[in-house]
């Protein structure tokens, strides 16, 4: 990040500074259900209130068409918890570069904070529009991004508008980028990597890169059965993607010739359904019964998992060991996730994704080192290719 501009180098007192930040955040009604991704962003808005700034903060929440307001997206309890957070008022604007909009940046004095309405409510952001990047540069003399999540977005608000005004990374962006950077260049070894999720297609790139760096490479969740069925063995019915069994075999090769680990199940935990109530059994890998499903690591597996993450001195994890949550297959994700919190003397990064619902959801996420805000800008960080968010501030 040294080619790059923090808000420690903007001069910010009476100016408006448009905040990019992703509060895009679980809701039930006008409820927050999760704040993590609100509370990430305190640090670079609370230095802007001290400051003295006009803080106008901008988000997208969901997927709305585009075509204009739709209540279940808005981002109005987002601008509550902000208040509660900050222990101040937050002003709200029911759009984002219409009237309303301009007349409450207007109206802020120094120190003030104002949250725009959802950006994804006209469609113009998503297409990275011109227009619309001039409109919401307008209601700025200065841009922010901060909003690691979706970096690797090229929108109107992640990317667009730094053309228009001189552009700084917020704090979460900063300590993101320099993290996960900073570990994948010169990690601490033994460097284990864990990679879980469900299909091979959509880690390729990111295993291709692990190989060439980690010493260890842990596969888990629904993906290891294209590996498993890459060594001949039959996979029941569990979920495997038969156009790239050659390519796990392949990858499962380079991992021998470069001398990377590749650790893959010893057993399984099957069920004969989809459900958390369905029959189950605990099987080796070369004893998937032919009409069950895998669903979960097996506890031999966890052991073999926990002992290698146990050795290393920096762990990258990302992706459930299994269908976490269901209490029936939970048991390898919250092995894996115990074994990262235990290894104290590791940097251990969450990379984003179900990895972070799985640490929260077994309480353990104030044992990790790091945990990153976004899990698809990761992973393209992990893949060494350049995100649109980090490249426009420049």
């Amino acid at each position: 990040m040294t080619d790059i501009k923090t808000i420690d180098d903007a001069e910010v007192a009476g100016k408006r500074v448009l905040v990019r930040v992703d509060f895009n955040v679980p809701l039930d009604g006008d409820t927050v259900t999760d704040d993590t991704r609100i509370r990430a962003a305190l640090p670079t808005i609370q230095k802007l209130v001290d400051g003295g700034a006009h803080v106008v903060l901008m988000s997208h929440l969901g997927r709305p068409a585009g075509e204009g307001f739709e209540e279940k997206f808005s981002l109005r309890p987002a601008a509550a918890r902000l208040a509660e957070l900050l222990g101040r008022d937050v002003a709200f604007a029911a759009d984002t570069v219409g009237e309303d909009a301009r007349a409450k940046v207007a109206a802020l004095a120094d120190g003030d904070v104002l949250l725009l309405e959802n950006l994804r409510f006209d469609k113009r952001e998503k297409k990275n529009d011109p227009a619309f990047c001039e409109e919401l540069a307008a209601l700025g003399d200065l841009y922010v991004n901060d909003a690691f999540g979706t970096a690797h977005r090229a929108h109107a608000s992640t990317a667009g508008v730094a053309a228009y005004l001189p552009s700084y990374a917020g704090y979460l962006m900063e300590r993101e980028v320099a993290t996960l950077t900073g570990m994948l260049d010169e990690p601490r070894r033994p460097f284990v990597a864990i990679l879980g999720g469900s299909k091979v297609s959509d880690k390729i790139k990111v295993i291709d890169a692990l190989l060439e760096k980690a010493d260890t490479l842990i596969i888990g969740g629904g993906m290891c059965f294209t590996f498993l069925a890459a060594q001949g063995k039959s996979v029941g019915t569990s979920l495997m993607e038969a156009d790239w069994v050659e390519r796990a075999g392949d990858m499962m090769k380079k991992a021998a010739d470069r001398g990377v680990s590749l650790l893959l199940p010893v057993d399984v935990v099957c069920a004969d359904a989809f459900a958390n109530d369905a029959n189950l059994a605990t099987v080796s890998v070369d004893e998937i019964p032919d009409d069950m499903m895998g669903l979960d690591i097996g506890p031999e597996t966890a052991e073999l998992y926990a002992e290698a993450i146990g050795m290393a001195k920096s762990v990258f994890w990302n992706g459930p060991m299994g269908v976490f949550e269901m209490p029936s297959f939970e048991a390898g994700t919250r092995a894996v996730a115990e074994a990262v919190a235990a290894n104290e003397e590791a940097d251990t990064i969450i990379g984003g994704g179900d990895s972070v619902a799985a640490v929260n959801q077994f309480d353990l996420a104030d044992k990790m080192t790091f945990i990153s805000t976004g899990g698809g800008a990761s992973m393209e960080l992990v893949q060494g290719e350049a995100l649109p968010g980090v490249e426009a501030l420049r």
